[in-house]
């Protein structure tokens, strides 16, 4: 099956297919910092990203625990050859924002090989031949059955996310890595407006979630890999959400706070929780909030 890869353009040259074993935010970080700006387009069903035009770049982020940062020559040998020539794939999740300025998140389905029962935008693979805004109104339409207009959706790309999985060293060598776009996209109808034609998969959603500025900043606080205080501060013990059944029904269900601001576990079983990558979007939601309605 044809995919999109990343492609790494540098120092004007052409652009060279990223290696599924290094880093892509390593390589436009000159002091191994985790978090670069750089301009990105999809041509030819190549993703490249370079850095050009400072006004038009967006930020690239990975974990400070990212597995391939911490990557050991001895660990990367050691990884399948069929992965190491995978490349590095390409991802959309969109930030649909309601008119009364909710976000909409959705639960894995426990069955899923990648980040099961994590909490994420919608969102999944490009595909060849189609544009960022096309994946991601795809992805949208088959995980949760809404259809939005692309003219009408105002797309903006709020920041790239260097994803692995699983996400830490602690839990294995890698086997997947993206690079995710995180894609905000805007309805003009409130969020229950929306929800009544919200129709999840369950294959692919096991729950759906709008939630507000106050939700978000308490998950955002509840930074992976750091121990600092989370700030919740009048938030309600228990968050609504729709639980999705077998056949696609939806049902009204309270969830313990305490799942949203869980953070990522570095051995055992995984938990329920908003995935890394997800509150990093998150953040810049907000930013972008507060910038539009001070």
């Amino acid at each position: 099956m044809r995919r999109i890869l990343v492609h790494v353009c540098k120092d004007r040259a052409s652009p060279q297919r990223a290696s599924f074993v290094q880093s892509v935010t390593g390589q436009f970080s000159d002091g191994g910092d985790d978090e670069v700006e750089v301009n990105c387009s999809l041509e030819k069903n190549q993703f490249i990203l370079y850095r050009g035009d400072q006004n038009q770049r967006v930020p690239l982020k990975r974990p400070a625990f990212c597995p391939i940062k911490h990557l050991s020559v001895t660990e990367a040998a050691a990884i399948p050859l069929d992965v190491q020539q995978r490349g590095i794939d390409v991802g959309v999740a969109i930030l649909l924002q309601s008119a009364n300025q909710r976000v909409l998140l959705t639960r894995r389905a426990k069955e899923l090989r990648i980040f099961p029962n994590v909490w994420v935008p919608p969102g999944g693979h490009v595909e060849p031949d189609e544009t960022l805004l096309d994946a991601g109104l795809r992805e949208l339409k088959e995980e949760t059955g809404l259809k939005l207009d692309p003219v009408a959706a105002s797309p903006k790309i709020l920041g790239l996310w260097e994803s692995v999985f699983p996400p830490m060293l602690s839990r294995g060598l890698p086997h997947r890595h993206h690079i995710v776009v995180y894609m905000m996209l805007h309805s003009s109808l409130t969020h229950l407006q929306i929800q009544d034609s919200v129709r999840p998969s369950p294959a692919e959603v096991s729950a759906c979630l709008w939630a507000d500025r106050h939700l978000v900043r308490a998950v955002v606080s509840a930074v992976d890999g750091e121990d600092a205080e989370v700030r919740v501060d009048d938030l309600p013990d228990t968050v609504s959400v729709c639980q999705v059944s077998e056949d696609g029904g939806l049902s009204d269900v309270s969830l313990p706070l305490e799942v949203f601001i869980t953070r990522a576990p570095s051995s055992g079983p995984d938990l329920e929780r908003v995935s890394t990558g997800t509150k990093f979007a998150l953040e810049l939601w907000l930013k972008n909030l507060e910038m539009s309605d001070p």
